[in-house]
Formats: structure tokens, sequence, C-alpha cells
């Protein structure tokens, strides 16, 4: 059960990051514009949480990997879920846009 709850907030088995990008990922963070303009991973996609679904037309390709990053991993989650719902097939929570940037050397 605690498995199962790990990989639905996206705290389950570490996917490389870097990986992801070289396949052509993109990094989409659903924080507000205040909160992005404070800082941000480089190439990000700033698409806030509550704008996701009226945005989706924005993430073009669904098999495209697509990492979602907020401030602490909560929103993402939900990011991930909602992504997952509208058909994108390989949607990864990064967790917290700081340790998305960490991971990626920027």
């Amino acid at each position: 059960m605690l498995n199962t709850l790990k990989n639905i907030l996206g705290f389950g088995p570490k996917v490389d990051l870097n990986e992801l990008m070289q396949q052509g990922g993109i990094v989409v963070d659903v924080r507000s514009k205040a909160e992005y303009a404070g800082g941000h991973v480089k190439g990000s996609i700033n698409i806030p949480l509550d704008q996701l679904n009226g945005n989706l037309k924005k993430l073009k390709n669904k098999e495209q990997p697509i990492i979602t990053c907020c401030a602490s991993g909560m929103r993402s989650s939900s990011a991930k879920g909602m992504l997952k719902s509208a058909g994108y097939t390989n949607v990864h929570n990064g967790g917290s846009w700081y340790s998305v940037d960490s991971e990626l050397g920027n």
C-alpha cells in the first residue's frame, strides 16, 4: 500500500531526468507566474496548475516525456494525474523545481 501511494505521488522508483531530456523531454512548471518569475528550471514551460487543462494544446505530443515540477511536489503530482487522465503517456513528477534544476545540472 505504501509503495503504491509513493508511486502515485511520484516518489516511486527514481527516473533519470537527464535521460528523459535526451529523449526530447520537457519540464512543465505548474507554479504561479509569480513563483516561476522568482526562479525556475532553464528552458521549462510555466503553466500554472489551475490553467493546465485549458492549455493542453501547448503539449502537442502525448508520447513526449514530460517532467512536472512545482515548489514541493504536491502540485506537480496533481499535474501528472491530470496529464495522464488527458492521455499523456510519459509523464513524471519531478518534485520541486529546485531538485529538478539540480539534477539536470543547471
